[in-house]
């Protein structure tokens, strides 16, 4: 790093290519807008990226997407196209002390009329000190900053900062544009120069196990293309099959980070999945998630909220099932705590739904917030201290025991509330029996017989 009193040194030389020895994801990597593969929808022209690379724009960009999807391309091809310095920060090992320090040297670059791209990989994992280091130079373009991240910003990027920089989110690749970008590394001389040739079922494998992900794309290319290589048969190209694939690759790892949106999509699903009677998709969550090694606490504590929060009274039972399964996971643990909580996610994907619960405390807190909140009625007061008959309290209750339906007559709300209902029962489920008996009760405990 320059002294800080020293002048800006003269501008480094645009980057060469990769050397043949470097992984093939990163010769592969796009050296012009025209190699980019996927993301359209940021790309069209006169998108504020598309500006960005073609160098007419001069904005902070926070790019969020799932890995493989294009984001360090873009702050290289960003870099290039603003003719300016080009610095790079790891959130992994950089701090508040590395970002003071670009941001001090960018000052002086500015003042000799040269602009600073500084680009921040994994950006969710600097704290909140070492992002507000940033919003200076941001707000006053001291440096021009590319921020990348996997996570959603939303969660994991100060909101100063997300309001000084455009927030773009990258898609994971379709499964042609993977086949595109496999394709191209097989023939190009910066790739595998034609010595593999892709058999039909090898490159659908390949697709599949990419997910979206173009670097996971290629460095299994690679390795099967490595493997197929040692078995010398001597022909030329090598042609890859599945065989090779599937030995240079155990299993495709599942997208799935427990810290990051990822983790609040996948529960998301989960529940709505439950919520919308899926049990085969809310088991395929389920799965992903137990997989990826979530927190079965975690899990468990979801499936208790659901249970009251989409189904309640519609089938009572489903709550006891959830905290059933809860305490199997504290009591017992995983591995076997999966089937405990498989058993609690089909029973609550497959009840009757009803988020009657929901919508009864719902209304009643409204009623509180606007200040319907009343007094107690006199009967109903506590009457187990020296004086409380003297002050009317606990005079004139009715014991509903006493009578033979063990149901009277009797005003329970504040004079404010009475006769609003709260709560009203589906016919779906348990409930059904409610929407009939219920009015039945309201009609004795008002003194609204029929």
């Amino acid at each position: 790093m320059d002294s800080l009193f020293d002048s800006p040194p003269d501008r480094e030389p645009a980057p060469s290519a990769p050397p043949p020895s470097a992984p093939l994801a990163v010769r592969m990597r796009p050296q012009s807008l025209d190699e980019v593969v996927g993301q359209e929808h940021l790309l069209r022209p006169g998108a504020p990226l598309h500006r960005l690379i073609e160098g007419s724009g001069a904005a902070s960009v926070l790019l969020y997407g799932p890995p493989g999807t294009g984001k360090t391309t873009m702050a290289s091809l960003i870099s290039r196209a603003t003719g300016g310095r080009f610095e790079a920060l790891s959130a992994l090992s950089a701090g508040v002390k590395e970002v003071r320090a670009v941001i001090d040297l960018a000052r002086r670059r500015l003042v000799a009329g040269e602009q600073t791209v500084l680009f921040i990989d994994e950006v969710h994992r600097f704290s909140k000190n070492q992002q507000d280091a940033l919003l200076d130079a941001v707000e006053n373009r001291i440096v021009l900053l590319v921020a990348a991240t996997t996570e959603n910003p939303s969660f994991s990027v100060v909101a100063p900062l997300l309001s000084r920089s455009l927030v773009l989110a990258l898609q994971p690749l379709s499964d042609e544009e993977i086949g595109t970008v496999l394709d191209r590394a097989v023939g190009a001389e910066n790739g595998l120069a034609g010595t593999v040739r892709l058999s039909e079922d090898a490159r659908d494998h390949l697709v599949s196990v990419a997910g979206g992900d173009a670097r996971r794309a290629l460095t299994a290319l690679e390795a099967a293309a490595a493997g197929a290589a040692d078995r010398e048969e001597g022909e030329s190209p090598v042609e890859l099959t599945v065989a090779d694939v599937e030995a240079a690759i155990d299993q495709a790892a599942v997208r799935y980070d427990r810290n990051g949106d990822q983790h609040y999509d996948v529960i998301s699903a989960f529940i709505k999945s439950i919520r919308g009677s899926d049990v085969d998709a809310a088991l395929h969550y389920l799965a992903r998630m137990i997989s990826a090694g979530e927190d079965p606490r975690f899990i468990a504590r979801r499936l208790m909220i659901h249970a009251s929060e989409d189904i309640g009274m519609a089938d009572p039972t489903a709550l006891t099932a959830a905290v059933n399964a809860a305490q199997v996971v504290a009591l017992v643990g995983m591995p076997e705590a999966k089937l405990a909580l498989t058993q609690a996610t089909i029973h609550l994907a497959t009840a009757p739904k009803s988020d009657g619960v929901v919508s009864a405390i719902g209304s009643a807190m409204a009623d509180i917030a606007a200040g319907r909140i009343g007094s107690v009625p006199p009967h109903l007061r506590d009457g187990h201290y020296a004086g409380a008959k003297d002050l009317g309290s606990a005079v004139g209750y009715k014991y509903p025991h006493e009578d033979p339906d063990g149901v009277v007559p009797q005003q329970y709300p504040p004079d404010e509330l009475v006769g609003v209902d709260y709560y009203t029962p589906t016919e779906r489920g348990a409930e059904r029996e409610l929407a009939a008996r219920l009015p039945r009760l309201r009609a004795i405990i008002r003194r609204l017989r029929s």
